[in-house]
């Protein structure tokens, strides 16, 4: 695919590297020399300084000829602006980060692909949805769901206590007699190569597992995997940023009870005019006697979301040392995904991961309606619906020659999920969810085309 990205910064340049990985191409336009230089020293792209609203600078880009334009700047308007001309001018899909989430509300009474306009995400609103998901499943370190929650996939680590540790996964399903969950990705401690398990691989302690489930199996994998299930109903969140304030005023919408520490006096002052239900308090989170002060030890949750990943961690594990159930971290650095099981962290979140997952599913061949990179594991899981004539519709799970490194881990059928196994007959309209590996991914987009 031929695709234009426009702001070189922290989601430009990360979107960037990882197409280049894959091959695409890709051309990435800013206003900043400074900006574009690593790129085009470090990946194997065409970078374009200028105006990205210029429409020479889109033309020098080919924009009629490309399949995609993401316009990912600091600046809302310019990535409005942006999406419009290039519809206009040939593009075949766009799509605009913002940072106002009413738009993506009302999306469709404000009519925006009438506009030109075809995606509109917010990487701080899906940190703030995310951040909620993982507190509604506070056992687990990653979570997400499909449609809706009728299939959910949950990331944890395999405690000792674990009862299918040392046992191969076909041993493991028989400890539930209706097989409600299943394993479709893992990754040894201290390794980085991720596994597809098959019924002969054994679980380790340590092992980074993740399953797919339906609603029914959550509990079941409570049990399975060690983990207590425990509610979540105080929750203190460090740092103001967007991502904080989103956080706060929908846990406020959903009951909880929410304390967020602003270090900043003016903006902790607007915070509490805007979010009357949670309590907003002026200082510096750092402040071990502060967090003292203002009963850390009876949180249930800590969510640290400053502009300063340090900061977000040193504070993660402050709380972690006063027995706080769970702990979330915003981090920019994606080397720090690898250490956060190690050192005691529960959940680490990056706003570039969340919007590239988000914006993936547009690369894609097939049609894909959801799409997401696994923390620190090297695979996807995409969701795909089966059309009428793709290659899997009408055979079974066990008739389909599915490559090893990949999964099928439950299918979406008539807004239902369903773990499917061998004997399950994939139909059209289906909603299939699979997990692979990079390598397999070019034959399982032509399997469901």
């Amino acid at each position: 695919m031929k695709i234009i990205i426009a702001g070189a910064g922290e989601v430009g340049f990360h979107l960037a590297k990882l197409l280049s990985y894959e091959s695409q191409d890709i051309t990435l336009i800013d206003s900043k020399k400074e900006s574009l230089a690593y790129a085009d020293n470090h990946l194997d792209i065409r970078v374009l300084k200028g105006d990205a609203t210029s429409i020479a600078v889109l033309n020098d880009a080919q924009v009629k000829d490309s399949d995609l334009v993401i316009a990912v700047t600091s600046s809302e308007t310019t990535n409005l602006t942006l999406c419009m001309l290039a519809k206009q001018l040939g593009c075949k899909r766009t799509i605009a980060r913002i940072s106002n989430t009413e738009f993506i509300k009302n999306k469709e009474l404000l009519r925006f692909s009438d506009l030109g306009i075809d995606e509109l995400i917010s990487p701080e609103a899906l940190a703030a949805t995310e951040i909620q998901m993982l507190l509604n499943k506070s056992a687990f370190n990653d979570t997400y769901e499909f449609e809706d929650g009728e299939l959910i996939m949950v990331g944890v680590s395999l405690l000792k206590s674990a009862p299918f540790v040392g046992k191969m996964v076909k041993e493991a399903a028989k400890i539930f007699p209706e097989l409600h969950f299943m394993p479709i990705a893992l990754q040894r401690t201290g390794t980085q190569y991720t596994v597809i398990p098959r019924g002969d691989t054994v679980f380790k302690e340590g092992d980074q597992v993740y399953f797919i489930t339906v609603k029914e199996g959550v509990d079941e994998l409570y049990k399975l995997t060690g983990k207590t299930k425990t509610e979540i109903k105080n929750v203190m969140i460090l740092g103001g940023s967007k991502v904080g304030y989103k956080t706060a005023r929908d846990l406020c919408a959903n009951k909880f009870n929410v304390k967020l520490i602003e270090k900043n006096k003016e903006k902790a002052f607007d915070l509490a005019d805007e979010l009357p239900n949670a309590l907003v308090i002026n200082g510096d989170g750092r402040n071990v006697e502060l967090l003292d002060e203002e009963s850390l030890e009876s949180m249930d949750a800590f969510i640290a979301v400053t502009g300063n990943s340090e900061t977000n961690i040193m504070s993660c594990l402050v709380a972690k040392s006063k027995y706080i159930k769970k702990t979330i971290a915003l981090v920019e650095n994606m080397d720090y995904f690898q250490l956060s099981h190690s050192i005691g962290i529960d959940t680490l979140i990056n706003k570039k991961l969340l919007a590239a997952n988000n914006i993936f599913r547009h690369i894609r061949k097939g049609e894909v309606v959801a799409l997401m990179r696994l923390n620190n594991l090297n695979a996807e899981i995409l969701e795909f619906i089966v059309k009428k004539n793709s290659k899997v519709t009408g055979a079974t799970i066990r008739e389909l020659d599915f490559p090893k490194a990949a999964t099928i881990g439950g299918v979406v059928r008539d807004g239902k999920g369903h773990i499917a196994l061998g004997g399950f007959k994939i139909q059209e309209g289906d909603r299939v969810v699979v997990c692979c590996l990079p390598s397999e991914i070019s034959k399982i987009e032509r399997m469901f085309l």
